[in-house]
């Protein structure tokens, strides 16, 4: 199962940057106004209007992979064993044994704010 979400995993990730990419290689609607008054030049790798019919669906279907993607993780992310019991009910890890016992650490009374002021 953790390779299954792994797989997931980097193909959303793959789908992402795929349409990062694609998304940037886009010309924005305002960009047609200016080819009309001849300072765009209209003759690109695709054509005229090629490019935007491919960009346009492969952009389309990167975000169909990356929502199929998401879902299927958040399906995986919440598909693992219920515990019977809340958190704060488990029994607490021990503790490591520290080398100096506690109690010759600590100071016999509580230390006060009188206490912590340094006397000459």
């Amino acid at each position: 199962m953790n390779v299954i979400v792994n797989v997931v995993l980097a193909l959303q990730m793959l789908a992402a940057l795929g349409m990062i990419g694609l998304i940037l290689v886009q010309h924005g609607k305002g960009a047609d106004m200016g080819a009309a008054f001849g300072s765009g030049s209209s003759g690109s790798l695709f054509g005229a209007s090629g490019s935007a019919n491919f960009l346009s669906r492969s952009t389309a279907v990167l975000a169909v992979v990356f929502f199929v993607a998401t879902l299927a993780l958040a399906y995986f992310g919440n598909s693992r064993p219920v515990s019977t019991g809340s958190v704060l009910e488990a029994p607490a890890a021990a503790a490591p044994a520290a080398s100096a016992p506690a109690a010759a650490v600590a100071p016999a009374e509580p230390a006060s704010g009188a206490a912590q002021i340094p006397t000459k």
